[in-house]
């Protein structure tokens, strides 16, 4: 299995020209970031993965950087061998970004899968080929142009919606109460983001309204880590209460939380969390404790593909996250991810991620690259 070990290792930092959305009234028009690691193994097989940041005011270079450091361990890794490779890098005195790791444990398990000629949701089992999705929204201007854009929704095909606002409980809930008049509750599923900035008074208080609209889930009411406030909110049993899902990713923390119930649902991204190895584990123990995973699956394409296939591949999570506008978040895929006219996502037929990356663009909007090999680091960036 010598021809299976990683030789060489590609780090892209991607800033593509595409249109950009916010999701609260305090936040900038916010740059995404696509963070690429291509792994190229001896035999010439080729594994990739993409991490997201967003960052108002300028694209995030702190992935890239603190996957420099990591390139020279990458090489001589088995995509075989990915639970001691993932122990290995993790391994460090010091936590640093876990979306570097994931980057790592992404592309080895990609390898992996087709090593194998399987779809990554088949090699991690599978459990169904396709999922209901779910439209989330960018924040709007105001409760007419969310009644009218959930309706265009609709006649796509979704019948579930999450609602990015403007963070304001004043607007927010009127704007809720709007939608859910206008679309009954048996044909409109509605989640509600206020993306970590409500206090915990105002939380509690729209606890009752949403619950009168018959929410399926409030969230983000809180930042992740007021995990106390966040078990009062579930405690009532009114709403189902998740969190953000960025803050707090470690496999022991989330078993705390999900021991004190904390949460309704838990929610983690792969490449956020440290990657698949990990992810797998939170899917796992939180199916035990009777709970669901609600993924994220906000970002670039392959970003989408590896969170489409942890859902494919466990049965505890109810739907798919369809980030829209699309357009803004296809950027160098030649395999987009949609749903069709009736709101399944279903999974990519070819092995590993199964989703095709064109690399020519991702070279094009790269403001940096690392090509790390035996001869050493080869750094490259964009001619001012």
């Amino acid at each position: 299995m010598k021809d299976l070990i990683v030789e060489r290792a590609e780090a892209f930092i991607v800033a593509p020209p595409v249109e950009r959305h916010s999701w609260a009234s305090d936040q900038a028009g916010m740059y995404m970031t696509g963070t690429y690691l291509r792994l190229t193994t001896k035999g010439g097989l080729v594994g990739f993965a993409c991490v997201k940041n967003f960052t108002p005011y300028d694209f995030d270079r702190s992935v890239a950087e603190t996957l420099r450091p990591l390139l020279p361990q990458v090489l001589g890794l088995s995509p075989l061998e990915r639970e001691a490779a993932w122990t290995r890098l993790v391994n460090r005195l010091i936590m640093a970004a876990p979306q570097a790791q994931s980057a790592v444990d992404i592309a080895l398990w990609d390898l992996a899968a087709k090593h194998a000629g399987l779809p990554l949701y088949q090699f991690l089992g599978g459990t169904r080929s396709k999922v209901r999705a779910y439209a989330s929204t960018p924040m709007l201007k105001d409760a007419k142009a969310y009644v009218d854009f959930v309706g265009k929704l609709m006649a796509k095909g979704f019948g579930a919606t999450k609602l990015h606002c403007w963070c304001e409980y004043e607007r927010d809930i009127p704007m809720v109460q709007a939608v859910r008049k206008r679309y009954g509750a048996d044909t409109l599923a509605i989640m509600l983001d206020v993306e970590q900035r409500y206090s915990r008074a105002d939380a509690m208080r729209a606890l009752a309204p949403l619950a009168e609209a018959r929410t399926t889930w409030f969230e983000a009411p809180l930042l992740d880590v007021d995990v106390a406030g966040y078990r009062a909110l579930t405690a009532k049993g009114l709403v189902d209460i998740i969190p953000g899902g960025n803050a707090i990713v470690d496999l022991g923390l989330i078993e705390l939380c999900i021991a004190n119930r904390v949460w309704s649902r838990v929610r983690i991204d792969p490449t956020t969390c440290g990657g698949i190895t990990p992810a797998r584990k939170i899917m796992a123990l939180a199916e035990a404790n009777g709970l669901n995973v609600e993924l994220q699956s906000w970002g670039f394409t392959p970003v989408q593909a590896v969170n489409l296939h942890m859902m494919l591949a466990y049965p505890n999570c109810d739907y798919f996250e369809q980030a829209v506008p699309y357009e803004a978040f296809e950027y160098g895929s030649h395999d987009p991810i949609r749903a069709d006219a009736e709101g399944f996502v279903h999974a990519p037929p070819s092995a590993g991620l199964g989703v095709g990356v064109d690399w020519k663009a991702i070279e094009k909007a790269s403001i940096a690259k690392y090509v790390q090999t035996r001869a050493g680091l080869k750094v490259t960036t964009p001619k001012a």
